[in-house]
């Protein structure tokens, strides 16, 4: 990290003054005036904002708690411990970045003065700008998606381990630098690098959530939604069942329970996603594009294509020619 931001950011704040002078315990009115512990946005987001940081406060234990909001917390320097839905341990590590959602619960061990965390605190409406902007859907992105919104029945966080991912560190420097400096009229350019940060995360997937142990279904999912994304056109789930070790009914069944589809539907929706991407933005004759992504029916290719996006291939195309204009 930049020298002269990381100096900014380990200063001692006020409430960590607090703790060294004495205080044995976060001051939990700062961050929720509910008597369950849940951390409310309005405490620390000013009113009309999306997102803001604050450093993480060391020299304490944090309690178990949940956010009424998206957290992201970088690991700029040293480590912190984690504990996660009560049983999970994790440690950060430098470069490492833990989003966290509304669902999870969590709690972190004492930071020493070293140990600096950056909490990202996002409403989850920031995210509907950096959505659209990503390039092109995919099932490994629309599941990251979810998870962040709450709306999957995964663990309920994502670790990236980033420590060499030199992409991820960047953004996320950029984004610290913006909102520390708090300059105005910078709302369009975080939600811009947040949905980078997204997109570089769907092509470093196999960097999220591979470390400690209890996470092997987590893994399994990671695996396979890259499989469908890269081999959309003739994959099966005997193949990467085989990859995995694994009988093809238990991937299945574990891909139904953590996205609500099978394998064979998400293979389906990663091949009409690419078939809509190459409408748009190609010169493919229709009967090209069936063939890219491994339909040979064009009868059932059409109906399942309406059936997602409600119109035929040719008259998606000219809708989008048309909003281009």
């Amino acid at each position: 990290m930049n020298a002269k931001l990381l100096e900014q950011l380990q200063k001692i704040t006020e409430e960590e003054r607090a703790i060294l002078d004495g205080d044995s315990e976060v001051q939990r009115e700062r961050y929720t005036s509910r008597r369950d512990f849940v951390i409310d946005s309005e405490k620390l987001l000013e009113h009309g904002k999306l997102i803001e940081i604050r450093p993480h406060t060391r020299f304490v234990h944090f309690p178990r708690h949940r956010h009424n909001y998206v957290e992201m917390l970088y690991m700029c320097s040293g480590s912190t411990t984690h504990i996660l839905n009560g049983t999970r341990r994790l440690v950060l590590e430098t470069g490492d970045l833990l989003f966290l959602n509304q669902a999870a619960y969590h709690e972190i061990l004492p930071a020493a003065a070293g140990d600096v965390g950056v909490n990202f605190i996002i409403l989850p409406q920031f995210f509907d700008r950096c959505i659209p902007m990503l390039e092109q859907e995919n099932v490994l992105r629309d599941f990251l998606i979810s998870t962040l919104a709450g709306e999957s029945t995964f663990s309920g966080y994502l670790h990236v381990s980033a420590h060499d991912i030199l992409p991820v560190q960047n953004l996320l420097e950029n984004m610290i630098w913006t909102l520390l400096e708090k300059k105005s009229g910078v709302n369009t350019l975080n939600q811009t690098t947040m949905g980078l940060l997204l997109l570089n995360l769907a092509q470093f997937a196999e960097e999220i959530n591979r470390t400690g142990p209890g996470v092997q279904d987590e893994n399994t999912v990671f695996t396979v939604l890259k499989y469908i994304e890269t081999y959309y056109k003739d994959g099966t789930l005997e193949d990467i069942s085989a990859q995995l070790h694994q009988p093809p009914y238990w991937v299945s069944r574990l891909l139904k329970h953590h996205t609500g589809q099978n394998f064979k539907q998400l293979l389906q929706q990663r091949k009409l996603q690419q078939a809509a991407y190459l409408l748009a933005n190609t010169r493919l004759a229709v009967d090209a594009v069936r063939e890219a992504i491994g339909y040979e029916n064009s009868s059932y290719f059409y109906r399942k294509f309406r059936e997602k996006y409600g119109c035929s291939p040719a008259d998606f195309r000219q809708q989008k020619a048309s909003a281009a204009r």
